[in-house]
């Protein structure tokens, strides 16, 4: 968005959500389409979620199909227009069949952010809203949705000299002696985060060394408590944004779905996916991103099997060996947004994939 500051972290889109009302709307009749929902469209919201290669992108393609829906990512990776192929992002026809937004929008060299994120989600909700189709968020992201449903941690901005330093840093010393320091300044984060994990090790560094505040308190408490804890605090670039302005003031029946699949089938996904994904051309697709000399720790250069592949490119390890590493932290990924999930989004409707287009539609009335 024109003018947008990527360092935003503060958006107030739970308003959007919780001055919904869940109800279904009595006017509407079972056993309507595409001209049934167009009348109350600006009554219904549906959300999908779920693991890695759970299916919600065909889910979420049927249904806009059905109800006149337009599709908004929701995968933190998908956004970045040099992963098209190593994400599985839709594919162009299947982009063309009805509109998608936030797919490929975001060059690799942008460290996303969830703020922003919000900010450019509210608005397709919006647009979708005022054109009369029914908003359908789907991906795999789970602080996306928590953000957009309960909202989010009021976290500064981070100074420009504090996250050069600190990403220098990073570059020269490693994430493990940025860990050790975050032992030290913020132990609560150092207990939550490994070692190797380059990227938020580097954030909590970076949010303690320019607030004074563990990201921890941030993430719990949110600016106002910070200002009544007396924290010294950068100025946030953003002011909350009421976004339900967008839907005209009306209720709305929010459908959330997280789907749930069988793991043994799940792994079996996994791996068959990346086969194909392989053979569309996502080895060339990385080598591309490669080319580019981008630092190791912007969210897109972390993106699943990515950091194997390239290995593979530099010639550390056999291609092989790079496609079993990639299947399984791929694997282990799939299991923790399960957990994630059911711990901080326990009331989701956690469905299995062959039932989860009839359960939307009786949740819409339909």
């Amino acid at each position: 968005m024109r003018g947008l500051d990527p360092r935003i972290h503060l958006f107030a889109s739970s308003v959007l959500i919780k001055r919904m009302d869940c109800r279904v709307n009595p006017r509407i009749k079972s056993g309507g389409g595409h001209d049934e929902l167009r009348g109350a469209a600006d009554m219904r919201v549906v959300l999908i979620a779920g693991p890695t290669a759970s299916g919600k992108s065909a889910l979420a393609l049927a249904l806009a199909e059905s109800l006149g829906g337009t599709i908004i990512n929701a995968d933190s990776m998908q956004v970045y227009r040099d992963l098209r192929i190593i994400t599985a992002r839709p594919t162009a026809e299947e982009e063309a069949r009805v509109p998608h937004r936030l797919y490929g929008h975001v060059d690799a060299g942008v460290s996303y952010s969830t703020g922003r994120w919000c900010v450019e989600a509210s608005a397709a909700l919006r647009k979708a809203q005022s054109a009369g189709r029914v908003p359908i968020v789907v991906g795999g992201t789970g602080l996306y949705f928590k953000a957009l449903t309960h909202g989010l941690a009021a976290i500064p901005a981070i100074p420009a000299d504090v996250r050069a330093r600190v990403r220098e840093r990073l570059r020269e010393e490693g994430a493990a002696a940025l860990h050790a320091e975050l032992e030290a300044r913020d132990p609560q984060m150092a207990r939550r985060l490994m070692p190797r994990d380059r990227t938020r090790v580097a954030r909590a560094l970076e949010v303690v060394t320019a607030t004074g505040r563990s990201l921890a308190d941030w993430q719990r408490d949110g600016m106002h408590g910070a200002a009544r804890a007396g924290a010294r605090s950068a100025p946030t670039d953003a002011a909350p944004m009421d976004v339900a302005a967008g839907l005209k003031g009306a209720a709305a029946n929010v459908v959330r779905i997280f789907l749930c699949v069988e793991r043994a089938e799940l792994y079996a996904r996994i791996d068959a996916r990346f086969e194909r994904m392989l053979g569309s051309g996502a080895l060339a697709e990385v080598q591309a991103l490669r080319s580019r000399g981008l630092d190791p720790a912007l969210p897109a250069m972390k993106a699943h099997g990515v950091p194997w592949l390239m290995r593979h490119l530099a010639g550390e390890i056999d291609l092989a060996a790079a496609v079993e590493a990639a299947k399984r932290d791929t694997r282990r990924y799939s299991k923790r947004q399960v957990t994630w999930f059911r711990h901080q989004l326990p009331e989701w409707r956690f469905v299995a994939p062959e039932r989860a287009l009839a359960e939307i539609r009786g949740a819409l009335g339909l």
